[in-house]
């Protein structure tokens, strides 16, 4: 069975950091681009980043540059969103997504999804 499990979401002030990981099983997550989107409700889901299966990195929002970066570990099959400089803004569900295909910031055309993880930027 394939499953992706978000963890390491969490309250956090302005300014602060937060690691983000995204556990995979049931497929080698090195195989596949890995993306993280958010979603603030009522709002649409946004692509914030992706690592494609050979390691570049996509960003998908331009208001993550130069704060946020994206890894990750093969050993563990595991990818993680580091985000610094966390802003008001970037409060929202954080998700991961996986897809065999290239990178995408558009959420349906991946395949697998975790059940996302809360982070709250507080000021």
């Amino acid at each position: 069975e394939v499953q992706l499990v978000e963890s390491g979401g969490g309250l956090v002030q302005a300014g602060g950091s937060l690691r983000l990981s995204c556990a995979a099983s049931g497929f080698t997550s090195n195989d596949y681009a890995i993306g993280w989107f958010r979603q603030v409700p009522g709002k649409e889901r946004e692509g914030v980043l992706c690592i494609s299966s050979m390691g570049g990195d996509s960003y998908y929002a331009d208001s993550v540059k130069g704060r946020f970066t994206i890894s990750r570990d093969n050993a563990k099959n595991t990818v993680y969103l580091q985000m610094n400089s966390l802003k008001l803004e970037d409060t929202a569900i954080y998700y991961c997504a996986g897809r065999s295909l290239d990178c995408s910031g558009y959420g349906p055309y991946y395949d697998y999804w975790g059940q996302g993880t809360q982070v709250t930027v507080s000021s």
